[in-house]
């Protein structure tokens, strides 16, 4: 059950962090989940480098989970879209 909530909660981080960043016409669904498990993880492991932060699925809280991964959504979209911005030069 936790992948099937990670993919549901990665889709629409996703989704919600491509509109943000207006990169919802050039992304589609796969990226979209891709981009909002991956800023998950990465906003989690920011958070775990704080002493007495702690983020998961499992314990009921899917709305800061959720937010969290839009957040690192957002993070991911942001240095991938620098890193293409550069190799183009």
């Amino acid at each position: 059950m936790t992948i099937v909530l990670w993919i549901i909660i990665g889709a629409l981080a996703g989704w919600i962090a491509s509109m943000i960043m207006g990169k919802n016409a050039q992304m589609g669904a796969i990226a979209n989940i891709a981009s909002g498990i991956i800023g998950a993880l990465l906003v989690a492991f920011l958070a775990s480098l704080i002493p007495g932060v702690e983020l998961s699925v499992g314990k009921g809280n899917w709305f800061v989970t959720l937010i969290a991964a839009i957040v690192g959504a957002c993070l991911l979209i942001w240095i991938v879209s620098k890193i293409k911005g550069r190799s183009r030069v």
